[in-house]
């Protein structure tokens, strides 16, 4: 379906909605006991003239107020304070319409509900496509090819959104960089195709629906000139200002005698943020260890009964900026395992700093239950309860790994690691360190107390299908 398709069959829907709302409004005011006007009666036909003007002026001012304009993704409550907005404007010019050519012939009231009735059927409508939308862009339809010019901070800052938010419909075929290192070096899914200089080959050669520019305003000749070949192309540019390589998130508008003034801050949470995660963190833990101890003793007991030392395993991970600390776990491997990773380093699967074997020999037969199920992990609410970790945030490396560090990975250890984070809920091991990375800043510079719930919510679903984890 083309885009022009797309938008009529919207339209298409929202003319059915409206007059839905307006047949609701009718039979609201004229059939609810509760709203019936007594003394005033009329048939839905003796409407006609009025639903027509009623619908028109709706498909007008949703027109006028941008409401069809394209947005991939846009948030329900943007598209409702759209639709309130034009609603509101459509329901005074009704108002004023009936109440100057034919007052007695029409209840105005009827309008009223009429229009919170299409309200609320527009609404439905709306999540009922944002969700719909959203599941077709995850089996990949619907979706734009993307190029980024420029893989510094800024151009990162769009891969963790692309990472982070597949609902947007975006796939990123690569990025150029003029920087030799950078050119060259493939992030995650997001390969390095080379310098500048080669992208009018790329957009000769490739399906390149967008080009997002990503350079600072210092490279304003080449910005003028990648816009200019894509317009030649016929392939959509777009400018990220540069002013966004400070996260918009860290940034205090002020006011000087009329001067806007833009200031820095330290960290973009307020104390109340700090209380609230620091709460949902100790009342998460003191529950979850609350329910899981049973579980917590009985594996103890087998992983004990299968083999022998100790069943609780603890070892050095790097904390929030660079603290160490002791975190505990469930003992998934025989006793001496670490002394035989060196062996095993040719059998890594993992990219990066990292080291994983999905058939790692040195596990137990319990502890690949363990691990499948993440019951091992269990203990590490107490390193919550400790104020070492979180109940969400990136997940701890161990110091070595951490040594291995590219600059831009280390803005992961600005928080407190987490038991589960957005990496966990997308795909866990099956995710390249990069790409786990770039999770982990978006998630530190997006943060909400609604996302930590959203992403503790979606964990338990993940841990049940066990997707990426071994």
């Amino acid at each position: 379906m083309t885009k022009f398709q797309g938008r009529l069959l919207l339209l298409l829907i929202d003319v059915v909605v409206i007059n839905a709302g307006f047949v609701l409004g009718y039979f609201i005011r004229y059939y609810f006991q509760w709203f019936r006007e007594t003394g005033f009666d009329a048939r839905l036909e003796d409407y006609w003239l009025i639903q027509i003007v009623f619908t028109l002026a709706y498909l007008v001012m949703f027109r006028i107020d941008g409401v069809y304009k394209p947005r991939r993704a846009a948030p329900w409550l943007d598209q409702m304070y759209l639709i309130i907005n034009s609603s509101a404007k459509v329901m005074i010019f009704i108002l004023a319409l009936i109440f100057i050519t034919s007052p007695a012939t029409y209840s105005r009231l009827m309008m009223v509900e009429a229009g919170l009735a299409v309200i609320v059927l527009l609404g439905v409508e709306r999540g009922a496509v944002g969700v719909i939308e959203g599941i077709l862009r995850r089996r990949g339809q619907g979706i734009a090819s993307v190029l980024i010019v420029g893989a510094g901070e800024l151009g990162r800052a769009v891969m963790r959104t692309l990472v982070a938010r597949p609902e947007l419909g975006y796939r990123c075929v690569g990025f150029v960089d003029d920087d030799p290192a950078r050119g060259t070096t493939n992030i995650g899914r997001f390969p390095a195709l080379g310098a500048l200089d080669a992208l009018p080959a790329l957009l000769r050669n490739q399906r390149i629906d967008e080009v997002v520019i990503t350079l600072p305003w210092s490279a304003q000749p080449k910005i003028t000139q990648v816009v200019e070949l894509c317009t030649h192309r016929g392939v959509r540019a777009r400018v990220v200002p540069s002013l966004l390589q400070i996260n918009m998130g860290h940034i205090d508008v002020n006011d000087f005698g009329g001067i806007p003034l833009l200031s820095m801050r330290a960290d973009r949470t307020s104390p109340d943020d700090n209380v609230f995660k620091r709460l949902f963190d100790l009342l998460g833990a003191s529950l979850a260890l609350l329910v899981s101890a049973p579980v917590i003793g009985l594996f103890a007991l087998l992983v004990r009964l299968e083999s022998p030392g100790s069943p609780i395993y603890s070892h050095i991970r790097v904390g929030k900026h660079g603290k160490t600390f002791k975190l505990y776990k469930l003992r998934s491997m025989r006793m001496g395992a670490e002394a035989e990773k060196a062996l095993l380093m040719e059998h890594n699967e993992a990219d990066g700093p990292l080291f994983k074997m999905k058939n790692d020999p040195r596990r137990t037969r319990i502890g690949r239950i363990i691990r499948r199920t993440s019951i091992d992990e269990l203990l590490q609410f107490w390193n919550v309860l400790r104020g070492e970790m979180s109940i969400v945030g990136p997940r701890p490396n161990l110091p070595e790994e951490v040594a291995q560090y590219n600059d831009w990975h280390r803005a992961r250890m600005r928080v407190r690691p987490g038991i589960t984070g957005l990496s966990q809920i997308s795909g866990r091991s099956e995710l390249t360190f990069d790409e786990t990375c770039l999770l982990d800043i978006y998630y530190i510079e997006n943060w909400s107390p609604s996302l930590d719930l959203t992403i503790a919510l979606k964990t338990l679903p993940f841990l049940l299908s066990a997707r990426g984890a071994y």
